[in-house]
């Protein structure tokens, strides 16, 4: 481990540490949503000029790749990913800093990752003459609407040329304290599909059953049907969700309605068994539906991959991170069935995505995430935009 190497970096992080916490709050007061970033974006493009970093943007409307270039050009390709947009929330939050657009809200911490990435960036420019090669920075829109930012980036060929050897990823998580980051080798977060159903019959007049087809029993039957796909059915080494948050009749005390629909999520950790399941949903769900003598629509759109964290690279990732934070401040995370676009650089390279805690201190308020009251602990960028550059400096030396 190069002592000197990760002081200096550490100076850095301190250093830049005003500038991290003031993008992070002008990115807050201004969030965009989904491919809607066009502020952000430009915003994003001043800073990495002002850095002296090249880029290209437009990438699925408003994505933005940087490139940076070490000392000696001939070395490694890796890539270090930030999502941009903010999510249809109003917020409440109180701060000072508050958004300024009515109905957005950066409620799932894009602005922190945003601003973690720009002093990474900040770093890893001042400290060329200590790696080779080359680091893509990655500026995604629309991680939290479909078809995911970086399906389209990468469709786009955003990251064809040069094509990176893996890429690393980051997220907040509030229930963890500030200054501590959690790692997961393999399986971490799930694939999410959204399953939609309608059930058509007869319909008529509720007292008088024995004349209709009842399509709100049906659609009853038909979700509790499904559960056993789960419980009875689903391999019990991949974790697997169905759940269904949506039920439209729109009947009445006395009236059985001509349809019902159903709408809900899958999530699940492999990708044969993801495929073999959605299979299953469609027959389950008919079956059933004609043994009630109605009949049934299936809509089952796909969603975003699953997370899947290269262990090698994951591994590595992790053990710098404990020489940069120690050990105590690095954490082994648990599975999670929600899900994130960085699945599909999953899909396309090894990657890691890890998480930075932002649990405000005790008396403060952090919120959930996706949620109007959401504020994060400011301290815990401190520490997140050198650590990422900690790791990808070494990784790219690990090379030589």
């Amino acid at each position: 481990m190069n002592v000197s190497l990760l002081q200096t970096i550490k100076d850095l992080s301190l250093q830049n540490f005003n500038d991290v916490i003031a993008n992070r709050r002008w990115l807050h007061q201004n969030p965009e949503l989904s491919f809607e970033e066009q502020k952000t974006s430009a915003y994003v493009a001043d800073k990495l000029t002002q850095l002296g970093i090249p880029f290209k943007h437009g990438y699925a409307g408003t994505g933005i790749v940087a490139t940076l270039t070490g000392s000696n050009p001939e070395g490694r390709v890796i890539a270090l990913r930030a999502d941009m947009d903010a999510l249809p929330i109003q917020e409440n939050s109180g701060l000072p800093y508050a958004s300024v657009n009515p109905g957005v809200m950066h409620a799932c911490g894009h602005d922190a990752h945003t601003a973690s990435l720009l002093g990474t960036a900040d770093i890893l420019q001042q400290l060329k003459a200590h790696w080779n090669g080359t680091i893509l920075l990655i500026f995604q829109p629309g991680e939290e609407k479909f078809p995911g930012g970086a399906s389209l980036m990468l469709k786009e060929g955003a990251l064809d040329n040069p094509k990176p050897e893996f890429v690393l990823g980051q997220h907040v998580l509030p229930e963890m304290q500030a200054g501590h980051v959690g790692f997961r080798q393999g399986m971490y977060m799930a694939s999410g599909d959204e399953v939609h159903i309608t059930i058509h019959g007869k319909g008529g007049h509720a007292a008088m059953p024995h004349t209709l087809n009842d399509t709100v029993l049906a659609a009853c039957h038909v979700v509790v049907a499904l559960q056993q796909i789960v419980s009875r059915i689903a391999p019990a080494t991949i974790p697997t969700v169905l759940s269904f948050g949506m039920i439209e009749g729109k009947g009445a005390t006395n009236i059985i309605p001509e349809k019902v629909k159903l709408a809900g999520t899958l999530r699940t950790m492999d990708e044969t068994w993801r495929a073999i399941i959605k299979d299953k949903i469609r027959h389950v769900a008919r079956t059933t539906a004609q043994a009630m003598g109605c009949e049934c629509d299936i809509d089952i759109k796909d969603g975003y991959p699953m997370v899947y964290n290269n262990p090698s690279l994951t591994e590595q990732a992790e053990t710098l991170a404990k020489q940069y934070l120690g050990e105590e401040n690095v954490e082994t995370m648990d599975l999670r069935m929600t899900a994130e676009d960085f699945g599909y650089y999953c899909e396309a390279f090894p990657s890691t995505f890890y998480r930075f805690g932002v649990k405000q201190n005790e008396g403060i308020n952090t919120g959930e995430l996706h949620t109007p009251a959401f504020s994060l602990n400011e301290q815990s960028l401190k520490t997140a935009p050198g650590l990422m550059a900690w790791v990808a400096i070494n990784l790219m030396k690990s090379q030589e």
